[in-house]
């Protein structure tokens, strides 16, 4: 943690009210701000009892607001194989630079080769293009691409007998890269899902690529010739076979519209304002609503412990398939959690 100048400079350097530092087991534990009108600083979480985490003085600073440093160590993860007999998800978790942090989740199909190899690839063609390209989003765009054709390739050197069988292997690919702890680039295929908690509200951050209602990729599909029926569970799949219209791998359908192009975007954290980023598999989502998703998380007190409750809810709610999750603390982690939300209705309740 920053010794007390640290923190008494930055708030002089922000032109924001004087900070009553308190010492606890470390040299800093918490700050307030002494007027309610600093909204950042007043709505930070808690970071001191939960996390304890240094403020990156450069770039609070350099954008006006406390921006915390966000460590994989904190996140909270888990993939169980629920009523599967193999789990086919895999998780990212990789610091790539000092300032770049990288997550990811995917959820394979017909095996787990697609998942693994891409998750063990994905980082050295991000970082490839990292030396070359400012852009976050553009960079996990052609990441995306070059660990589809590695993917390809990779396949086609197999054995004769081992290629037939992994043809059909492809997976989902949830990727965000953070940097300097508030930028956020998120790139995705499949339907994983990221949803972001802010101001008490879950945001999705992605859009399923589902062939039936998702209508710009069913008309995709259907102008590469390809089709879309449903089994006998209603479920709508490409040519009768897949449940999604994009993705990495899964080559013999891509002639007809299945592209391992990502959709992606960027974002500002705000930390004063979001709680918490969460990357799931649809074996959590099949069960779930994200309001419902978001208010388990909420109830639990370390992101760890969220994202063991939640896979372990999503089987008893009735997902029968893998579930994996991926659970970011930010700024706000603990404000809005149960534990402190109804001691605070008290209060006010009491016109305090």
């Amino acid at each position: 943690m920053f010794p007390s100048v640290g923190l008494i400079t930055f708030a002089r350097r922000l032109k924001a009210p004087a900070f009553r530092c308190t010492f606890k087991s470390s040299p800093i534990s918490s700050f307030h701000s002494s007027a309610s009108s600093n909204d950042e600083w007043a709505n930070f979480g808690t970071w001191d009892d939960r996390i304890q985490e240094p403020i990156l003085l450069k770039q609070s600073i350099k954008h006006g607001v406390p921006i915390p440093h966000v460590s994989l160590e904190h996140a909270g993860l888990a993939s169980i194989v629920g009523r599967r007999k193999v789990n086919e998800d895999r998780i990212l978790l990789k610091e790539l630079e000092a300032d770049i942090l990288c997550f990811g989740i995917f959820d394979g199909h017909a095996g787990a080769l697609a998942a693994e190899f891409t998750k063990e690839h994905l980082v050295e063609c991000i970082h490839s293009h990292l030396s070359k390209e400012h852009d976050l989003q553009k960079v996990l765009e052609a990441a995306f691409l070059d660990v589809n054709k590695k993917l390809s390739e990779h396949i086609s050197g197999l054995a004769q007998k081992q290629s037939a069988t992994v043809k059909h292997s492809g997976t989902t690919a949830t990727v965000c890269l953070l940097r300097n702890g508030n930028e956020l680039a998120l790139g995705h295929v499949g339907d994983s899902r990221a949803i972001l908690f802010r101001d008490g509200q879950a945001i999705r951050m992605t859009t399923d690529h589902d062939p039936e209602y998702n209508h710009t990729e069913k008309e995709r599909i259907i102008e590469c010739k390809g089709f879309i029926t449903s089994n006998s569970l209603g479920t709508p799949l490409v040519n009768g076979v897949l449940t999604m219209t994009r993705s990495i791998g899964d080559f013999y359908l891509k002639q007809y519209g299945v592209i391992a192009t990502p959709e992606t975007r960027s974002i500002k954290v705000k930390h004063g304002h979001d709680s918490f980023l969460l990357l799931i598999t649809d074996g959590v989502h099949f069960s779930m609503s994200d309001g419902e998703i978001c208010d388990t998380i909420r109830k639990c007190h370390t992101p760890q412990q969220a994202a063991t409750t939640l896979t372990d809810q999503a089987i008893q709610y009735g997902s029968d398939d893998n579930a994996s999750v991926i659970v970011i603390p930010f700024g706000q982690w603990g404000k809005d959690s149960s534990t402190t939300l109804i001691p605070a209705l008290r209060w006010q309740g009491r016109g305090g």
